[in-house]
């Protein structure tokens, strides 16, 4: 997929002249040296399994992890006691591993899924997180 690199700020997107927060995108080894341990074993779990739906662009930000293919579709996000798993779905999932309502946005649902542990990315999750990719890819 060809993507926009914004000429000020390096990072990548999937319309040219995207609206954004012009701020350089850091290298994974930047971002992780400054957070808790337990953030890159969940990273290294979405990831991978992100990375085996087809192509996934990475970007490593002062506020967390974007997962772009056309736009950005998942998201971590360092918290005190977690890590905040937000993604996009085709519909609303009501569930007990969802941690904030559910908000729907132009027809997809935006969700949270606070992860403690790379354990915690397992099977339902990874469904969830396959869903996002597909919406995203179309």
């Amino acid at each position: 997929m060809t993507r926009w690199t914004c000429p000020d700020c390096g990072r990548e997107f999937g319309r040219t002249r995207q609206g954004h927060e012009c701020a350089p995108a850091l290298s994974l080894e930047e971002y992780f040296s400054t957070g808790p341990e337990r953030e890159r074993p969940i990273f290294e779990a979405v990831h991978a399994h992100l990375s085996s739906l087809g192509d996934v662009h990475v970007e490593p930000v002062s506020v967390g992890i974007f997962f772009k293919v056309h736009t950005t579709f998942a998201q971590l996000r360092p918290m005190t006691k977690w890590v905040a798993l937000s993604f996009f779905s085709p519909q609303r999932i009501d569930h007990s591993r969802i941690s904030r309502k559910p908000a729907e946005h132009s027809g997809r649902w935006h969700h949270v899924v606070n992860v403690a542990d790379a354990d915690e990315v397992d099977d339902l999750v990874r469904d969830w997180l396959t869903d996002a990719y597909a919406l995203e890819v179309g």
